[in-house]
């Protein structure tokens, strides 16, 4: 397999965001007491609520390459794509986009995966993607409009 893409140009980045759907990893993170992991997002699409960890994708990289690199950006610990259970394929349409540019959204298709973790086996990063963490109930989620009505989709 080709090595993955280095960064696109933000600029360029963009112009594919506006032009072509984005594939992503989603990861439904549960612990032993049945809670899922919730990060509140820093960052545009879906700023300032309540989301999965996950990410997109890179041209070249394959899902298991994906994977190992989402779970460690995402979790602070890779994890071989195996060791989740597949959970489906999912359409996520935003009405903005990474660059908070007017006239045009982004649209993920999402590859969702299930993960059993405890938080002791994770060391979960700040800052870039989400300035805090949770662990919710699935009737919490579902029940909270702060949680962006894509990751309340995986439990309704």
């Amino acid at each position: 397999m080709a090595e993955p893409n280095k960064a696109l140009p933000f600029p360029a980045f963009l112009q594919v965001v506006e032009r072509a759907p984005l594939i992503s990893i989603d990861l439904i993170v549960q612990n032993s007491a049945g809670d899922v992991l919730l990060g509140w997002r820093t960052n545009q699409p879906a700023c300032d609520h309540w989301f999965v960890p996950g990410g997109r994708v890179q041209k070249n990289e394959t899902l298991d390459a994906a994977f190992l690199r989402l779970t460690k950006a995402e979790l602070g610990v890779a994890l071989a794509r195996s060791s989740a259970q597949w959970l489906g394929v999912y359409e996520h349409f935003y009405d903005s986009n990474a660059g908070r540019v007017e006239g045009f959204g982004t649209h993920y298709v999402v590859l969702a995966y299930t993960l059993q973790l405890d938080e002791s086996d994770m060391a979960l990063p700040l800052g870039e993607q989400h300035s805090q963490y949770r662990w919710a109930s699935r009737a919490e989620i579902v029940q909270d409009a702060a949680v962006h009505l894509h990751s309340r989709a995986y439990f309704e």
